[in-house]
């Protein structure tokens, strides 16, 4: 069995701002900075031989290095869902703008598509592949990722299909641990778990 550890990167401007970041290199904020120095897992996850990836944007990046894992492998597969056309673009705006039809996409739960954009169904098969390879692996795996990528897998662990609401919420300085069986099924193990002020 593999113990992943699922993580969403500390605050960029972007978040403060409510925007729809995704593929943009936004970089930390000033706080987002000084929120992943602080951010320490629990000891009780056996981190001793832990594997750290992280996304390719910065903000993935320098969170893993802030939080001491300066070396942590970079996995594209762990990239932020595409927004497409709707990148950097409020969610409230976005409803505004498209009112029913905004409200019909996001009924669609996994099959949600933004203009030109990626669909969260999509994100899991991505995924799929490297989760794959991780539970070949074994021991624990720390992923520094996107809450899109999160939600993504937490929806695969849960059976929840993205109507409704969310099993767990993904907020900064919460660690998502899901076992990964062989193959890459996700099953959960601990949900909403704090991240340790060092």
């Amino acid at each position: 069995m593999t113990r992943l550890v699922l993580i969403r990167h500390a605050a960029t401007a972007w978040n403060a701002a409510h925007r729809v970041q995704v593929r943009a290199d936004v970089p930390l904020s000033a706080e987002g900075r000084a929120e992943a120095a602080r951010w320490r897992l629990p000891a009780d996850l056996d981190l001793a031989a832990a594997r750290w990836a992280t996304s390719p944007l910065g903000r993935a990046r320098e969170t893993a290095a802030l939080m001491g894992a300066r070396h942590a492998a970079v996995e594209p597969r762990l990239i932020e869902m595409d927004w497409g056309a709707w990148e950097g673009v409020r969610l409230a705006e976005l409803r505004a703008r498209h009112g029913a039809v905004m409200a019909a996409n996001e009924a669609r739960g996994l099959d949600f598509r933004p203009e030109g954009g990626e669909s969260p169904r999509e994100v899991q098969a991505r995924l799929a592949p490297w989760l794959a390879e991780m539970a070949a692996r074994g021991g624990v795996v720390v992923a520094v990722t996107h809450k899109g990528v999160i939600r993504a897998a937490l929806a695969r662990a849960t059976g929840w299909d993205m109507t409704g609401r969310a099993p767990s919420r993904i907020a900064r300085g919460r660690a998502q641990v899901l076992d990964l069986a062989p193959g890459g099924g996700l099953a959960v193990a601990r949900l909403d778990l704090a991240l340790a002020p060092s």
